[in-house]
């Protein structure tokens, strides 16, 4: 059976935390930590019968922290160049290590670690994690390199801006004095020679709002010299990540999210991904990518087999659902990627995006009901949810380094009151939500599990009814999108209401889509269903009739019938008895 991916991403570190101290920049000890262990065999369950196939666990690598774990052979990182009291995620510190912050026994993280794998396969969800291959912390060291294994910079020219062999550009001759505080004294920082910073800075005085706890990596390409490119032979970097890619596929993952894959050349990826393919044939990658006009060459070329939607349907859909543009400018939308529909990965929230129902996005999660049905039924194409979201997490808390900005912290230690009241002490009894959350909880459970229950939105055609019903007075398109879904014998006809008000609109479904479909027409009355309230209703399906149907404010509706289909030969054969009687 074909499968559609619904990813459910979890920020780690956040999930079981039940501390509710909350103190904005908590120390570990203040504010507590979720572990490995608290995604039990239960928790599991509970997120696979959401609907998810996949869950992508956030932060799982070692990156650079302000706790010190010395005591467990962890080199100490200053604190001056760590963002938050627990760091970013996205700092690697050690390829070859897990966060010791995620342990019960951080000497035996790595055990802990691998028993997560385990449980998650054992709950029918496979596991993706985090590949960050364009930069790593200011004060990277790998104490769990293998043997033999040199370390990043370990063997670099120091004294030269730019060399093929070299894991890291440099400033030569140059202090790093990046443009906030240092530190005095013995906590001051020194780097000599400065490095480059993650983000492309290529001086010494990277500013605030740079990625100033990273340093970039280089893959043989010449920043400094108009971009000129050294591949051949293949440059030290490209070997040291190929080897850290096999080390983690050998803890029997499925796939890697690629953190700001565009930053790192497509010729790379080409060479690294079938390499890996190789060996572990069914592991994915997904591309962070938001450069439109690169989508087919990180595809074809770069070999990835999803790519980030975010500059093209999740930018529209948040602006739709705000009111700033039309329904049916969706059309355009996906028609500008129609060759590669399959390979786009939709979502409305994730680590890097504000929450849904924040005030700087809806302010309200059902607002966005409608582009959550667009965004996981349109295609057949992967979509993912961000923890919490189906619980209406509003990302409304100042946490401390991340500050009150519409999104979940992924720098402090910080726990989650709508989690925490469905992660309580009676483990997933939902006792502690409100009707608001346990209403819409059970929502997106509907949506979600449709997507792969329903073979016509699993894996069946699509067709978008809009070009027909931009003039229809019965249908708003400035506020309503509709089209179908059609596998064999099943129809699916779907229409989402973005307005404020309820409404009822009367579809027009073409000839041509009868036609292209292969749909045949009746006018005898069909038994509807409607897979969210499983209200039934009768209706006509063929060009000559609307369909009519009521939606409420904010909401969709989503209706299945079965339609008799008879293949070309049989239905020759008809004819020609009919013909001849």
């Amino acid at each position: 059976m074909n499968q559609k991916i619904i990813i459910y991403q979890v920020f780690t570190r956040l999930f079981g935390n039940m501390n509710n101290c909350c103190k904005p920049n908590g120390t570990l000890q203040e504010n507590g930590c979720g572990k490995f262990s608290d995604f039990t065999p239960k928790a599991l369950h509970e997120i696979h019968t959401l609907g998810c196939t996949h869950i992508w666990y956030t932060g799982i690598i070692e990156h650079a922290t302000q706790t010190d774990y010395t005591q467990y052979g962890i080199r100490k990182d200053n604190p001056y160049i760590v963002k938050g009291k627990a760091g970013s995620p996205y700092a690697i510190k050690d390829y070859y290590d897990v966060d010791p912050d995620l342990a019960e026994i951080p000497q035996n993280r790595m055990k802990e670690f691998e028993a997560l794998v385990t449980r998650t396969h054992e709950a029918g969800l496979k596991m993706i994690i985090d590949f960050v291959p364009n930069h790593v912390a200011r004060q990277y060291h790998s104490d769990k390199k293998p043997a033999g294994t040199k370390d990043l910079g370990e063997d670099d020219n120091t004294e030269t801006h730019f060399s093929p062999n070299n894991n890291f550009y440099y400033i030569p001759r140059q202090e790093f004095c990046g443009q906030f505080p240092l530190g005095e004294g013995a906590e001051k920082y020194h780097e000599y020679p400065a490095k480059a910073t993650g983000n492309d800075c290529f001086g010494a005085y990277p500013g605030i709002n740079d990625w100033y706890e990273t340093v970039k990596l280089n893959y043989g390409i010449d920043y400094l010299n108009n971009r000129q490119t050294h591949f051949d032979p293949i440059p030290n970097t490209w070997i040291k990540m190929r080897d850290i890619l096999l080390f983690w596929a050998s803890k029997q993952i499925d796939g890697f999210r690629c953190d700001m894959a565009e930053m790192v050349p497509v010729a790379f990826w080409g060479w690294v991904i079938p390499q890996i393919k190789d060996k572990f044939p069914h592991i994915d990658f997904i591309a962070e990518v938001y450069n439109p006009y690169e989508y087919r060459n990180y595809l074809f070329n770069g070999k990835f087999d999803y790519l980030y939607d975010k500059v093209g349907l999740y930018d529209l859909l948040r602006e739709v659902v705000g009111g700033y543009r039309p329904a049916s400018q969706i059309t355009a939308c996906w028609q500008s990627l129609d060759d590669i529909k399959g390979h786009m990965l939709n979502f409305l929230e994730n680590h890097d995006e504000q929450r849904i129902a924040s005030e700087y996005f809806a302010g309200d999660p059902q607002k966005a009901i409608p582009a959550l049905v667009v965004s996981a039924m349109m295609n057949t194409n992967p979509f993912m949810l961000y923890f919490g979201q189906e619980l209406g997490e509003a990302g409304m808390d100042c946490e401390g380094f991340s500050g009150k900005d519409g999104r979940t912290t992924i720098f402090d230690y910080w726990s989650i009151n709508t989690v925490r009241n469905w992660v309580n002490e009676k483990k997933f009894n939902t006792a502690r939500l409100s009707s608001q959350q346990k209403e819409l909880r059970t929502l997106y459970k509907k949506i979600l599990t449709c997507c792969n229950r329903e073979k016509a939105i699993r894996e069946g055609t699509f067709f978008d009814l809009m070009y027909v019903n931009l003039d229809n007075p019965q249908f708003n398109a400035y506020k309503q999108y509709c089209f179908f879904r059609k596998y064999q014998n099943e129809f699916i006809l779907i229409a989402v209401n973005f307005d404020d008000r309820d409404t009822t609109v009367s579809i027009k479904i073409p000839q041509h889509a009868f036609d292209v479909a292969e749909i045949p027409e009746t006018t005898e009355k069909l038994l509807f269903k409607e897979l969210l309230t499983l209200e039934e209703k009768e209706a006509p399906l063929n060009p000559q009739n609307r369909f009519d149907t009521p939606i409420k404010a904010h909401s969709a509706v989503i209706w299945k019938t079965k339609i008799h289909t008879t293949d070309t030969k049989t239905k020759k054969k008809q004819e020609s008895r009919r013909k001849y009687k």
